[in-house]
């Protein structure tokens, strides 16, 4: 399947405050390279260019980083006010030809090129306007919660700030992994508002507003809960080092 029309937008502008570390998250290494650096990596062997990074914390520090091994555009996210004004922010430098948007996490190290193939050929397949990477695992603690009816559609993303206690119990998870149809997501990505605890335009809203507008939405539960650990801590850089030994088997 061709991917030229495909436009990938990773997300690397967060501190990363629960690091405890004067580094931006997505410069912390696994594997002796920096976690943004394997996301990007992974992105340029489907689509070849039409890779933004979205950057904003320690920004020169991060795009001097990624420059050392590809060549990417950046888009500068000016506030941290969370992912949806980040992919906003990225979204007037993308090619006029691009379709459809991946939107990837700089802090999401081990995700693999298979994984994120079946991801953009089950959004082209579906025809959809969003489609979610999920997976299902043992101890969804921080993650957002993929919220489905009786039918398994999808009804929203709660991010765990704002969950209550039987959605706490989902196990479930939203990856943060997605695919947009790019006018679409123009479209509702200008209707957001930071209506949440954390006071930021989430990128899980579009979700509704997509169902508001009776748009096609679609989950993809992928099986290999290793690839999608997000790093957030310096436990979660251990455990990620541990894991890419065996991903990489």
């Amino acid at each position: 399947m061709d991917y030229n029309n495909v436009g990938v937008v990773i997300l690397a502008a967060g501190k990363g405050t629960r690091m405890n570390s004067v580094i931006a998250k997505v410069l912390h290494k696994v594997a002796q390279k920096s976690m943004v650096v394997h996301v990007v990596g992974c992105a340029l062997k489907i689509v070849r260019n039409n890779v933004h990074v979205v950057v904003g914390y320690q920004a020169q520090k991060v795009k001097d980083e990624i420059c050392r091994y590809f060549k990417v555009e950046f888009a500068v996210q000016e506030q941290l006010l969370g992912t949806g004004d980040a992919v906003k922010a990225a979204i007037p430098g993308l090619n006029p030809g691009i379709k459809d948007i991946l939107v990837l996490c700089g802090d999401v190290p081990l995700i693999q090129e298979k994984t994120l193939r079946s991801l953009l050929e089950g959004h082209k397949n579906s025809e959809s306007k969003v489609t979610v990477l999920a997976t299902d695992v043992d101890n969804p603690e921080g993650y957002g919660r993929i919220i489905l009816d009786d039918h398994n559609n999808l009804i929203c993303i709660r991010e765990e700030a704002d969950a209550n206690e039987s959605e706490k119990k989902i196990n479930k998870i939203n990856t943060g992994i997605y695919c947009f149809d790019k006018a679409f997501l123009i479209s509702a990505i200008n209707e957001l508002k930071p209506d949440n605890k954390q006071r930021e335009y989430y990128l899980t809203d579009v979700i509704e507003i997509a169902q508001k507008n009776n748009e096609k939405i679609v989950v993809i539960t992928m099986d290999d809960p290793r690839q999608v650990i997000g790093v957030n801590t310096l436990d979660e850089l251990r455990l990620a080092e541990r894991l890419i030994q065996q991903l990489d088997k």
